[in-house]
């Protein structure tokens, strides 16, 4: 009887064998294929994307609590008008653009294993600075080094998921670790409602302590994602030798389940060397500025309702006071949850991105157009769980669009840090879309939200036709030139709608 040595040693040779056949071009039956696909998916999605969830909810968290901050004394503690507070919150999301891009064309030789952990550690210090602030400057200063930090993370993130997982796979991967999005809203609330009952205590007023803990939790989860997150699927030390090569194989989408489609080879990737005009196909390409600025106005709404929606509860007097608000806020966030996993699941299992928000965002424009014109505090309130539903489902599909339409690394990385770039610019329109003196209404700004939430319906629209409009072109020939190129220019590769 073998000694479980010797078995270890035998599993050993029978992967390299099996590798080294994946390697050289072997065909594997698609029963072989099915089950280390089966394999490879399960480690993934149990290993890495609680990661990412952990990491993308801290995000939220740390930028979006300075609204529960505020309904807990934060602007009346600091001796800050609404209007400084309002220039707080926008030099956030200056900084936070301005680090995208350069965060994404680092993120290739620094690795993910350390970019993303650093990122994360460094900005949850910053995030419990926070916590000891006393005038407007020091303020100003702590949020502009705070979105310096986080710019960097969600661009790494994507371009790190679209080099392990392919295109029919991603928008699910995006949804579920993007409803840690909608959940920080939910956990949000109770963790701040719980934080703020630690003060005063130390010298230090109950929100200040939001910040200071929040922060330490998430200097916690970057340490705990340089432990566990793989440099890439060339490296994971949790597969196999054969589940390796085959996961490598998968991404060039070269299997039984897509031998029709070449998506790119991961082997060049990791060697292709930076060059300008890559970036510039980046740049100059129509598909990402559609989806860009229609992200830019489905984030726009997103994160004015991070930032608001315990001041526009609270406005509606339907609670009795700030820490019942912050109870009533977990509501839209938890409806929205599920309902964006669902979404992104029929959005892989069909294919389509565009078409998906082609149905999902009239869902937020019916809230935003209801809740603009009724004055029921109750009926406002369902409004906000429409407006939820609508935009964070919306999100998974065109996170994902422009990188499961761009091949070539560094194409990839600038049109996936340039959406966001766009898009976050959202944040200044959230800034100062719901000032105070609109209250308890606040017509205006749900009507400004209406109105970009219907342009993005029509942006999203048109790059359907743009994308579909490119496929019948490489069908027709015009694209011959671009044959064997490896990239999305190949008439082999098929442009996602």
């Amino acid at each position: 009887m073998a000694t479980p040595n010797v078995l270890t040693l035998e599993k050993q040779e029978s992967d390299h064998a099996s590798a080294n056949k994946i390697k050289e071009g072997a065909v594997l039956s698609v029963e072989h294929e099915a089950q280390l696909t089966r394999r490879i998916l399960l480690k993934m999605d149990t290993r890495i994307l609680p990661v990412l969830a952990l990491l993308f909810l801290c995000s939220f968290l740390d930028r979006t609590n300075v609204g529960n901050a505020k309904i807990l004394g934060l602007e009346a503690d600091l001796k800050i008008t609404n209007v400084q507070y309002n220039q707080g919150l926008a030099v956030f999301y200056a900084t936070y653009i301005a680090s995208e891009l350069p965060s994404n064309l680092v993120l290739k030789k620094i690795t993910p294993r350390i970019w993303l952990p650093l990122l994360t550690i460094v900005w949850g210090i910053i995030t419990m600075c926070l916590g000891f602030v006393r005038n407007f400057g020091s303020f100003f200063a702590v949020r502009a080094l705070l979105g310096l930090a986080e710019g960097g993370l969600l661009p790494g993130i994507v371009l790190y998921l679209s080099g392990l997982y392919t295109r029919q796979e991603m928008a699910l991967r995006i949804g579920i670790f993007y409803t840690a999005a909608s959940l920080s809203g939910a956990f949000g609330g109770l963790l701040a409602r719980g934080l703020s009952a630690i003060g005063p205590r130390g010298g230090l007023e109950g929100w200040r302590w939001i910040f200071i803990m929040e922060g330490l939790i998430t200097v916690l989860a970057g340490t705990i994602a340089y432990l566990f997150l793989p440099t890439s699927i060339a490296t994971a030390a949790y597969l196999t030798e054969e589940e390796r090569a085959f996961a490598q194989l998968r991404l060039q989408e070269k299997t039984h389940s897509a031998r029709t489609e070449e998506r790119f080879n991961p082997v060049l990737e990791r060697e292709e060397r930076f060059k300008w005009s890559e970036v510039r196909r980046g740049v100059f390409n129509l598909q990402v500025w559609l989806s860009a600025t229609a992200y830019f106005a489905i984030l726009s709404g997103l994160y004015s309702f991070g930032l608001f929606l315990p001041t526009i509860i609270n406005d509606l007097k339907i609670t009795s006071n700030a820490n019942q608000t912050q109870l009533w806020s977990v509501i839209p966030y938890a409806v929205a949850t599920p309902i964006t996993v669902c979404v992104a699941f029929a959005s892989d299992r069909l294919k389509l991105r565009g078409v998906m928000m082609l149905f999902t965002l009239p869902i937020a424009i019916v809230g935003y157009a209801v809740i603009a014109n009724v004055a029921s505090p109750h009926v406002r309130f369902g409004m906000t769980c429409l407006m939820a539903i609508g935009m964070y489902s919306s999100v998974p599909c065109v996170l994902v669009w422009n990188s499961n339409n761009s091949a070539g690394h560094y194409k990839r990385a600038t049109t996936s840090a340039l959406q966001l770039a766009i898009a976050n610019c959202g944040g200044f329109v959230a800034t100062f879309v719901y000032p105070s003196t609109d209250g308890p209404l606040y017509h205006k700004g749900h009507t400004i939200l209406l109105g970009l939430l219907a342009y993005a319906w029509f942006a999203v629209l048109a790059n359907v036709f743009w994308c579909s409009k490119i496929n019948r072109d490489k069908v027709n020939g015009k694209y011959d030139q671009f044959r064997g190129s490896g990239d999305d220019r190949d008439p082999m590769f098929k442009m996602i709608l």
